[in-house]
């Protein structure tokens, strides 16, 4: 009996993703065998594609950020996680599979009750989302944010992390998405016709608290420029346009940061190989908020995993708001 994968076969667009077959094997006594229903795509997987992504394997493998799936054999040595429990896992690569093998630590059990989808959105998204806002700029009730970016996966769990936790909530997007947005409160800024640098200092002059920015380049300078004194801008994964775009965005962040502003980042997957218990009981925090309803991910399109360079061109072209999710069979 074989499964199926799908490899990044070499560096390029969503053309080189290949479906291979894999052959079942004996488990190691810590494994776990899971076989998946949802995995997510982001902009970690495009930059896995194109360049050298840190900590990844060598080319071929599989990517595949993080995974809800059921448990479908155990490792002699697992304890507390048995046959046919609901697990979800941040797997960092490895996700765009049928079946996964995974270490018994990096496994959260997933309430039985919780769509998969919105499951997996959380583990990588949300979780991310709730680390910059908790652990980096820790905010507080009333504060006024901006996020640009706002109709991507991370953007918009940050504008539904920020409606539940009281926030002033500000983000850009453009026009056409400004619906599927309206549902998290937030005061959208189109920002292919607006400026929102022009209409924050007109709305809020004294200045934000915080910005958080997914987009890099000429967008930090702007940010900069609305936030108060004291105000902190935090910077995360940045959508992959071209090699000189990522150059100039570190540029411009090393450039100096302008005095009375400070400037912070963020990163997931180097913060889980350094500490990941934090990160999985933030990830159980927000399943128990999937499970009561108090946070609701945005699913754009469910795609079948094996339709994963389908799913990569659809992220790629710019039209997605919120979430594309692969889901298994």
């Amino acid at each position: 009996m074989k499964y199926k994968s799908i490899i990044i076969s070499k560096k390029g667009g969503p053309e080189i993703l290949q479906i291979i077959e894999n052959e079942f094997r004996t488990l190691k006594e810590d494994e776990v065998l899971v076989k998946i229903e949802a995995c997510g795509i982001g902009g970690t997987d495009i930059i896995m594609r194109y360049w050298n992504y840190p900590g990844t394997p060598k080319i071929p493998f599989v990517p595949g950020y993080e995974i809800v799936g059921v448990v479908q054999e155990i490792g002699i040595n697992v304890r507390n996680i048995k046959i046919g429990d609901r697990v979800g896992a941040l797997t960092l690569f490895g996700g765009y599979s049928e079946y996964i093998y995974l270490n018994q630590e990096h496994l959260i059990k997933v309430p039985q009750l919780v769509d998969s989808a919105e499951a997996a959105v959380v583990i990588l998204n949300y979780t991310s989302a709730y680390q910059m806002m908790k652990k980096i700029a820790k905010v507080k009730e009333g504060d006024h944010i901006l996020i640009t970016g706002a109709s991507g996966g991370v953007g918009s769990a940050l504008l539904d992390i920020g409606m539940l936790e009281n926030l002033k909530l500000y983000g850009t997007a453009s026009l056409e998405k400004h619906e599927a947005l309206k549902q998290f409160g937030a005061f959208l800024i189109d920002y292919k016709t607006q400026d929102f640098v022009e209409i924050i200092r007109k709305e809020i002059p004294k200045g934000l608290d915080f910005v958080f920015d997914g987009i890099g380049e000429g967008n930090i300078r702007k940010s900069y420029e609305v936030l108060r004194k004291g105000g902190v801008l935090v910077e995360y994964g940045y959508s992959l346009k071209s090699f000189t775009y990522f150059v100039k965005t570190i540029l411009s962040l090393l450039s100096g940061i302008p005095k009375g502003t400070k400037a912070k980042g963020y990163g997931i997957s180097a913060s889980y190989k350094m500490n990941k218990k934090p990160i999985q009981e933030d990830i159980i925090k927000l399943l128990g908020l999937l499970e009561e309803g108090k946070i609701h991910p945005l699913i754009f399109k469910r795609m079948p995993i094996l339709k994963a360079a389908e799913a990569n061109t659809l992220l790629e072209s710019g039209k997605v708001t919120g979430n594309i999710v692969l889901v298994g069979e």
